[in-house]
């Protein structure tokens, strides 16, 4: 019969009351983690893993049985755990959320973005203002994020959009964000990188542009992604920016934007006339929401996420793992 530590009379240590993983749920953990959120064969996560594919259909349902399998994983690993108190003590952050990666040589966007879904569906709450940016990470999220009916609830682009009809338009990621929770949406109806400071200037004043952002005063959460600069990601694909503003942008030491405004390593707005051109909120505007969450992750944006924590200061980083072990180093 087990021992009863109350009969004893005795408190158990404290090292006894913690309970970790072993190397048999971390095993499990991994390989329910390729399956249903990688989307990986039976037989590549046996390959991965080093067992057998009788092992990994044993792991999976066993992980069923355990009612580990939901829409996402419930159960931590103690590694990521490790991980994500680092980065919250390294940089301030109040909390860090990171996905685990099994190969560095994929995008890690799927896989931030279902952790992102859950978050964000847990986030969300009647009365409240979210404002959103745009970008390959967050526009996966949608389909990981919990929709339902909200009051009192609105949605604020933040930043213009583009004039080709891509799955990454600004206006389009903040319209279907904003029907999950049937709320209120309010869009830029303007493009997200003008011609000149003096077209920024006419918009903002004259077509209530200008109104839409000043909404970014009461912001209680906003959700933001960051571009990189130094491969043809989201922000060039669409044509916003020559290959000569790219090659410029660099030399003056720009790493990658947020929304739309180019910064260094350092978290410092580069001085370059792109950066006069924007249609989007301020950095200062930003600064002054309540809960700043910064989504991203990938070798290319390790530079610009690490100048966006110190420029923006984000209450939360959700990231993956290969990114987070990166920023840390």
């Amino acid at each position: 019969m087990a021992r009863d530590d109350k009969t004893q009379g005795r408190k158990k240590p404290a090292a006894q009351q913690v309970n970790l993983p072993d190397a048999s749920h971390r095993l499990r953990v991994r390989a329910t983690w390729m399956y249903f959120i990688e989307g990986r064969t039976q037989s590549e996560i046996a390959s991965i893993l080093g067992v057998g594919r009788v092992t990994v259909v044993r792991l999976l349902a066993d992980a069923r049985r355990r009612r580990e399998v939901q829409i996402t994983i419930k159960a931590p690993l103690v590694e990521i755990t490790e991980v994500e108190r680092a980065l919250e003590s390294r940089f301030g952050i109040d909390q860090a959320i990171v996905a685990p990666v099994t190969d560095t040589e994929v995008h890690p966007a799927p896989v931030i973005a279902a952790v992102a879904g859950t978050f964000i569906s847990q986030a969300m709450r009647s009365g409240i203002t979210v404002g959103v940016g745009w970008g390959r990470t967050l526009y996966s999220a949608l389909p990981y994020i919990t929709g339902r009916t909200l009051e009192d609830f609105r949605v604020v682009s933040l930043l213009g959009g583009i004039s080709q009809a891509r799955r990454f338009n600004p206006a389009e990621f903040a319209w279907q964000f904003n029907e999950l929770f049937q709320g209120e949406g309010f869009l830029v109806p303007a493009p997200a990188l003008v011609d000149s400071p003096e077209t920024k200037h006419a918009l903002l004043e004259r077509c209530g542009i200008a109104q839409v952002f000043e909404m970014a005063d009461s912001l209680d959460i906003a959700l933001l992604s960051v571009g990189g600069i130094s491969t043809l990601t989201t922000s060039y694909r669409v044509g916003h920016l020559s290959e000569a503003e790219r090659r410029s942008l660099i030399e003056a030491g720009a790493v990658g934007d947020i929304l739309y405004n180019f910064i260094n390593e350092e978290g410092e707005l580069v001085d370059h006339p792109v950066n006069e051109r924007a249609i989007s909120v301020s950095i200062d505007r930003l600064k002054r929401t309540p809960q700043r969450v910064l989504i991203s992750g990938g070798p290319e944006k390790t530079a610009v996420l690490r100048g966006s924590i110190r420029l923006l200061e984000p209450t939360t980083l959700i990231t993956d793992e290969a990114t987070a072990r990166s920023l840390l180093s």
